[in-house]
């Protein structure tokens, strides 16, 4: 499946804020920021990412995925943090 496919899905189905999909093969790395992350457990964060995404899962196209994500306020804190490394 194509990165921008993912993205795309991503962004129609829960209105982010920011998302970034990276590959290597069929292995895909996510990070989702949006409003829609807050006050949700970080169980219910990954089944929102996976939701939207399961018909290429079930179908092979997509064969693992590792999930970040974050609220607006979050990923300005991760920015800020990683910067200064």
């Amino acid at each position: 499946m194509d990165i921008q496919q993912i993205e795309q899905i991503l962004q129609e189905q829960l209105q982010l804020t920011e998302v970034k999909v990276s590959a290597d093969g069929s292995h895909y790395s996510v990070r989702a920021v949006g409003d829609c992350f807050a006050d949700v457990s970080r169980v219910r964060q990954q089944q929102m990412i996976y939701g939207p995404l399961m018909a290429a899962i079930q179908d092979g196209s997509i064969h693992a995925v590792s999930i970040r994500t974050f609220t607006p306020a979050q990923w300005r804190r991760e920015k800020l943090l990683n910067s200064s490394m």
